[in-house]
C-alpha cells in the first residue's frame, strides 16, 4: 500500500483524490492545500515546490499533479532528481502549455494542424497587423493565465481593444509581455485528452467544456463553467483524426526533439468541416473536464498513473469506461470571472448518490461549515445513461445547494443534444 499526494486546490483535484482513493493499491491520498471538500489536506502551496518534496519523502507519497504552475516551474525535474515518484510532465515538455508561442511554433515546425497566426510584443505592430487583416481574429497572451488569457474578437475594434487589454494596460501581467495574433477559426470546440507515457498516448473519454460564462455561450472566457461526457461530436473517425494527426504527431514529434511527454496532454480542438485543429495544448487534466471523466471511469487510475510515470502504458489492459453520460454543471460566485464575494455559507451540500457527487473547488471548511472561496466553487457531476438524463441529474442536485451569490449556467450539455 502506498500514499499518494495530489497538488492542487480545485474541482479537478478533488475529483483525481476521490477517484485515487477508491484504489485498492492506495492507503491514504492527501491533498495539497486542498479546498473545503477533500480530505486528509496539507498546508503546502502548489509553488513550495521544497515542502510538497519534503512531504512526499517524509511520507512514502507518489504525487500526481493537478494544476499547471507546479508543472511550469518544474516540480516534476525536482521529485524525479530527488528520486521521488510523480506523475507529469517535465518543465520542458509543460511549455506546450506555459508558453503559447513555443506551442504554436512547435505545431508549425511539426505540421500539426493549427491557425494560421503571427507573433507580436510592440502593440502598434500588433494593431496595423490586424487593420490589414480581412479575417477576425482570436488574441493570446504567451504565458499561464489561469484559462483566461484568450480574447475572441468579432471585429477589428475588439481586436485592437484586445491588444491594448493584454499588452498596454498588463491586464494578465508578465503572462502578456508577447502575444499571438491568430486566425478565428469558427467551428464546434471540444476537449481531447490523451494518457502519455513518452511512448504511446491512450485517448480518455471525450467532452466538451463550456467556456464562456453566460447561456449560449456569451460573455467572457472563463476557466469552465461545466462540462459533459462523452461527447457526440468527436465520433469514431474524428476520434482516429485526433489521434493520429494529432496526439500521436505531438508525441512522436516532442520525442524528436529531445523531449519525453508523460502525463496527460490535453488538445483544445476546433472543428471545422469535420476537420479538427488545434486551439491550444494543456499539459494536464482539464477543469472542469474532469469531473465527469472521472465519474465515468471504469478502471484503477492510480495503476495508469504509475504505468505512465514509468514509461509502462503499452503493457496495460486496454481502458474501459461506464457506458453513461455524465455532466458537471459548474457553481460559481456571481461576478467571476471578475470581482466576486468570498466567506459565504453553502447549505445541501449532502446531495452526493452512486449517480451524482459534488466536487468541491473554491471552497474551505471554517467551524465546520463550508464556505465560498473562490470563482468556481463547485462541481456538481451526476451520471445517466442519456445525455439528457444526466442533465437532468446534475441540475436536480444543483437545486439543492445554495449561498447567497450562487450563480450558474442553466444550459450545460445542450450543445450535445442539438449535436445528436
Amino acid at each position: 500500500m502506498v500514499n499518494v499526494l495530489v497538488v492542487g486546490s480545485g474541482g479537478r483535484e478533488h475529483a483525481l483524490s476521490w477517484k485515487l482513493s477508491q484504489s485498492s493499491k492506495v492507503e491514504t491520498v492527501f491533498t495539497a492545500p486542498g479546498n473545503g471538500g477533500t480530505e486528509n489536506n496539507v498546508p503546502i502551496s502548489v509553488n513550495d515546490l521544497d515542502g510538497l518534496a519534503d512531504f512526499a519523502k517524509k511520507n512514502n507519497c507518489f504525487t500526481v499533479v493537478g494544476p499547471e504552475d507546479p508543472l511550469a516551474a518544474g516540480i516534476v525535474d525536482k521529485f524525479i532528481q530527488l528520486g521521488l515518484k510523480i506523475f507529469g510532465p517535465t518543465k520542458n515538455a509543460a511549455q506546450l502549455e506555459s508558453s503559447k508561442i513555443w506551442a504554436k511554433n512547435f505545431m508549425k515546425r511539426n505540421n500539426i494542424p493549427t491557425a494560421r497566426f503571427e507573433i507580436f510584443d510592440d502593440p502598434k505592430k500588433a494593431q496595423e497587423y490586424v487593420e490589414s487583416l480581412d479575417y477576425n481574429v482570436v488574441v493570446k497572451a504567451d504565458g499561464l493565465a489561469a484559462g483566461k488569457g484568450v480574447i475572441v474578437c468579432n471585429s477589428n475594434d475588439e481586436a485592437i481593444s484586445a491588444i491594448q487589454t493584454i499588452l498596454v494596460k498588463k491586464t494578465f501581467g508578465e503572462a502578456g509581455n508577447k502575444i499571438i495574433i491568430e486566425e478565428r477559426i469558427d467551428g464546434i470546440e471540444a476537449s481531447y485528452i490523451a494518457l502519455s507515457d513518452g511512448k504511446i498516448a491512450i485517448p480518455m473519454a471525450s467532452s466538451q467544456d463550456h467556456k464562456r460564462i453566460f447561456d449560449d455561450d456569451k460573455g467572457p472566457n472563463t476557466g469552465g463553467m461545466g462540462a459533459y461526457s462523452p461527447t457526440p461530436i468527436i465520433d469514431d473517425a474524428l476520434s482516429k483524426k485526433i489521434q493520429e494527426r494529432i496526439i500521436d504527431k505531438t508525441i512522436q514529434a516532442m520525442t524528436n526533439e529531445g523531449i519525453d511527454f508523460k502525463g496527460f496532454l490535453y488538445a483544445g480542438i476546433m472543428i471545422r468541416d469535420n476537420e479538427p485543429f488545434v486551439l491550444e495544448y494543456n499539459v494536464r487534466m482539464g477543469d472542469p473536464e474532469c469531473q465527469p471523466i472521472t465519474m465515468r471511469m471504469d478502471f484503477d487510475l492510480y495503476d495508469y498513473f504509475i504505468a505512465s510515470s514509468e514509461g509502462k502504458l503499452s503493457s496495460m489492459p486496454p481502458i474501459s469506461w461506464k457506458n453513461q453520460y455524465a455532466v458537471c454543471v459548474v457553481l460559481a460566485s456571481e461576478g467571476y470571472p471578475e470581482a466576486y464575494s468570498k466567506g459565504e455559507e453553502i447549505m445541501g451540500l449532502d446531495s452526493n448518490s452512486n449517480d451524482s457527487y459534488v466536487f468541491h473547488a473554491g471552497t474551505k471548511k471554517s467551524d465546520g461549515k463550508i464556505l465560498s472561496n473562490g470563482g468556481r466553487v463547485l462541481g456538481v457531476t451526476a451520471l445517466g445513461d442519456t445525455l439528457e438524463y444526466a442533465i437532468k441529474n446534475a441540475y436536480d442536485s444543483v437545486g439543492k445547494i445554495s449561498w447567497p451569490h450562487k450563480y450558474f449556467r442553466k444550459d450545460i450539455g445542450q450543445k450535445g443534444i442539438a449535436y445528436l
